[in-house]
């Protein structure tokens, strides 16, 4: 059975948000194309993701030191714990789909949150004399985004970091694709935004027959 993993990084829901309606066609549509595979939804505005901070690397390096686990501190044993459960269910997918919205040229801080806490060596890639490698091989990812300007060509596309980053991100990883869906421009031509909502979703569906 494949598992695709659904994570979504925006405060809104499809009511409000371009990427999240987005989102929500493609996840039905594929649904329905694939009535076995098991489809989990990861919200990150909802779920507890914790920030490598001092306790996980203090926690982490006793672990690795030989030091029982009832003698970490329970904030180590709770964040050390939350995050192995994070990386488990992040390796254990076959697909990935992310959605959110562009801020600041770039993707939310829970977003990068997330990455920083499935990034793990050993896991999710692995260091060797030739650099590193990723350990996630064969699965796939789209990321859906939704932009107010332009950034897929013209003066602003320099400035696009958000999808870049997780397009590297999955690069790193060793996903063997990752695609996008951009919802762009309706901020910057508000007498088009329905439009250009419309036929997101109706790429959308198209791109989860194939995904």
């Amino acid at each position: 059975m494949t598992n695709l993993l659904y994570i979504t990084a925006h405060p809104f829901d499809e009511t409000r948000s371009f990427s999240m309606a987005a989102g929500k066609a493609f996840i039905e549509s594929y649904t329905e194309l694939h009535p076995n595979d098991e489809i989990v939804h990861l919200d990150l505005y909802k779920a507890d993701i914790p920030y490598l901070d001092t306790d996980v690397f203090n926690g982490w390096e006793k672990l690795r030191a030989g030091t029982p686990l009832h003698e970490l501190t329970s904030a180590e044993i709770s964040k050390v714990g939350r995050l192995a459960e994070l990386g488990g269910q992040f390796v254990l997918a076959d697909k990935y789909v992310f959605v959110t919205p562009m801020w600041n040229f770039s993707i939310p801080a829970i977003l990068k949150t997330y990455l920083d806490a499935v990034a793990v060596s050993g896991k999710t890639f692995k260091y060797s004399k030739e650099g590193s490698i990723g350990l996630l091989t064969g699965k796939k990812a789209l990321h859906i985004q939704a932009r107010g300007d332009i950034y897929s060509e013209g003066s602003e596309a320099n400035r696009e970091m958000g999808h870049r980053y997780l397009e590297v991100m999955m690069e790193f990883f060793g996903t063997s694709s990752f695609e996008g869906i951009f919802i762009e421009g309706h901020n910057k031509f508000p007498e088009k935004a329905q439009e250009i909502k419309e036929k997101a979703i109706v790429r959308a569906k198209e791109v989860a027959k194939s995904f």
